[in-house]
């Protein structure tokens, strides 16, 4: 039976999903952990990458596999391969000066025509600036500066070379030093950022090969986490697909390119050779674990809290800051509750505000997207927070249009895999590896907490800039 593999390297842990070619059935899956924080030693994924390999029954009988990874992570190497410092992650908000630095120097408008964003602080130029004004001498050892996808692959690949580093499109657009309109690096911008040149990975075509691990499966290009789990969920022309993990990712497989100077929208490539136009914020499922937290109840509680109370909180509005925010950039802000009255400081009041706070702040890039001219007929709701059943309630609600609930799964790791069996079969996009969606949820109502939210929102921001 012809196996393909497809990982998942995120935030918190690393998952290993191994399906069969043939029918698309998931045969076996390992997980491991990867350790809190938002910078890590890239070995440490290295090793939660084997540790999962190993707990799925291992590849020595997989054809191909494939990375799919966290975007933006800065990995830089020396002249020797080795790590120079422990890798900062998407989410590590020191580097926001940086970005703030970089904009200053070239102005939005020209970043989003350069490279379709505007950077922020998950981006790897903001934190190789970063790294050059705060760690002059690591700084000066930076021979090659990959992502964790692609070092992953290289490890996997025998890390034979900084010449024989791969990357994807998708991933590369989520630096700030790849033009997605080019199609090609924009190596003065690396080198504004760090002060000097670095090697980078080889861009290879989607369907294109890294080599082949030591087991001898073949091993494919590989993507960032955003760009797999549009491949996992089988996003299309018209979907809008909404996941709620760590962060809140709002995205759209399109063939509109974007150049937003506000930098709201990331015009990001995707796996495919299309555009994946992205609106990321900062606050995903961990805001609802924190009011679960908050008031002393499970998840599942805090679900049935939310729905039994009344669509808009009876005025209550969560706005759901709490790792401070990238959409809006307010990297300082903090979480806050608005419109507090005697008749709603309950639990189902103040449970429903987060949900419908979290969502309202998922709306906010669906509306950008929106304004963009990307088409969205239907929203695909994905990511652990998607699991929640007041979120799928309330979803059709705040976003105006049908939401589909795609079977629980692991979606990037799902969508890895059908990258390998892409790169395997040397044709076409295979058909979607996976089930196939299993509930709709339709509600035509947008109650006035979409303009609640948009002024507590904007009090926030005030707030911050003052």
């Amino acid at each position: 039976m012809a196996l393909v593999a497809g990982v998942d390297s995120s935030t918190q842990s690393c998952k290993v999903v191994v399906r069969a070619v043939e029918s698309g059935a998931r045969v076996r899956e390992g997980r491991a952990d990867h350790p809190p924080g938002t910078e890590i030693d890239p070995r440490l994924w290295w090793r939660a990458l084997q540790l999962a390999v190993e707990r799925a029954g291992g590849l020595d009988d997989v054809d191909a596999v494939s990375v799919a990874a966290q975007q933006h992570g800065m990995v830089c190497l020396d002249d020797a391969g080795d790590v120079v410092r422990p890798a900062l992650l998407w989410n590590d908000t020191r580097s926001a000066a940086a970005a703030a630095e970089l904009v200053g120097e070239l102005s939005a408008e020209a970043w989003a025509q350069a490279v379709g964003s505007v950077p922020t602080a998950s981006f790897t130029v903001a934190k190789l600036r970063w790294l050059a004004t705060h760690e002059p001498e690591h700084a000066r050892r930076v021979a090659a500066v990959c992502l964790p996808h692609d070092w992953l692959t290289w490890q996997l690949a025998g890390a034979t070379g900084l010449e024989s580093l791969t990357t994807d499109r998708g991933d590369a657009s989520g630096t700030g030093y790849w033009s997605p309109t080019e199609e090609r690096y924009r190596p003065d911008l690396l080198a504004t950022a760090l002060g000097a040149a670095a090697a980078l990975p080889t861009v290879i075509a989607p369907a294109g090969t890294s080599g082949r691990t030591g087991d001898g499966a073949l091993i494919a290009a590989g993507t960032g986490d955003n760009m797999a789990a549009a491949l996992g969920v089988g996003a299309d022309d018209g979907d809008l697909v909404v996941s709620i993990g760590t962060s809140g990712v709002v995205s759209a497989v399109s063939t509109i390119a974007t150049a937003d100077a506000t930098g709201t929208i990331a015009g990001f490539a995707d796996a495919t050779g299309r555009r994946l136009p992205l609106v990321c914020t900062l606050n995903g499922a961990p805001v609802l674990s924190a009011v679960a937290r908050m008031l002393g109840v499970g998840l599942d509680a805090l679900s049935d809290l939310a729905l039994s109370a009344p669509p808009g909180a009876d005025g209550l509005v969560l706005v759901p800051y709490l790792e401070g925010e990238r959409t809006p950039n307010l990297p300082s802000a903090s979480g806050s509750l608005h419109g507090i009255r005697q008749h709603n400081t309950t639990p189902a009041h103040v449970a429903r505000a987060a949900v419908e706070g979290l969502l309202c702040s998922l709306n906010v890039g669906v509306g950008a997207l929106l304004d963009a001219g990307v088409t969205a007929t239907r929203v695909l709701l994905v990511g652990g927070g998607a699991r929640s059943r007041a979120v799928q309630a309330i979803a059709p609600t705040i976003f105006g249009r049908p939401v589909v609930v795609p079977h629980a799964g692991e979606h990037v790791a799902d969508g890895a895999a059908r990258q390998a069996l892409w790169a395997l079969s040397g044709g076409a996009l295979p058909a979607l590896v996976g089930p196939a969606p299993v509930a709709v949820y339709e509600d035509d109502a947008r109650p006035a907490i979409l303009e609640r939210y948009a002024a507590a929102s904007a009090w926030v921001a005030s707030g911050v800039q003052r």
